[in-house]
């Protein structure tokens, strides 16, 4: 193995150490209690194992189970687990991150949303020629109006291009 392969390897594992003993003190709980709470989850585990994992030389290696465990107990995701704990310990960072995920989250579904709306128009303007011009028209309208200021048509006199996808496919020929 590579010294930038266990490096890697051994920082995620120091990650994880250091950041179930974080969030363990900054609840004000002892070893012995995250073990109860961890045994109460289903995920047993003693006080001498946790002490093992955040301080012991060498450290005691948590397994996925246990790291689930730990992941619930704390009320974070596994990625949130192993990650920096510098980044995870600041609150606000935390909070920030994750109302960015759940805000990226509901974009991704929302654009996946649009394009399906946005093919549907197209089909029906490939199946009826007479209002596809109508319908990009409609399109750009709706684009326009909701985003004020943010939009420019392609012909726009910015020169600044519409949203992806909303020019006239027949100009692009």
């Amino acid at each position: 193995m590579a010294d930038g392969e266990r490096r890697q390897r051994l920082e995620g594992e120091e990650n994880v150490a250091r950041r179930i003993k974080l969030e363990r003190e900054a609840r004000g709980w002892s070893t012995a209690t995250l073990a109860d709470r961890l045994t109460d989850a289903g995920y047993p585990l003693n006080q001498s194992a946790v002490w093992r994992i955040e301080s012991g030389e060498p450290r005691r290696r948590v397994n996925l189970d246990e790291a689930i465990g730990f992941a619930k107990v704390f009320d974070v995701s596994l990625d949130n687990l192993v990650g920096p704990p510098e980044i995870a310990a600041n609150a606000q960072v935390k909070q920030l991150m994750s109302e960015f995920a759940a805000s990226w989250e509901k974009s991704v579904a929302a654009r996946k949303e649009m394009d399906q709306a946005r093919e549907a128009l197209d089909a029906y303007g490939r199946a009826h020629p007479n209002v596809a011009e109508l319908i990009r028209a409609m399109v750009n309208r709706v684009v326009a109006d909701a985003a004020g200021d943010d939009f420019r048509l392609p012909d726009s006199p910015s020169g600044s291009p519409g949203p992806e996808g909303l020019a006239d496919p027949s100009a692009e020929a």
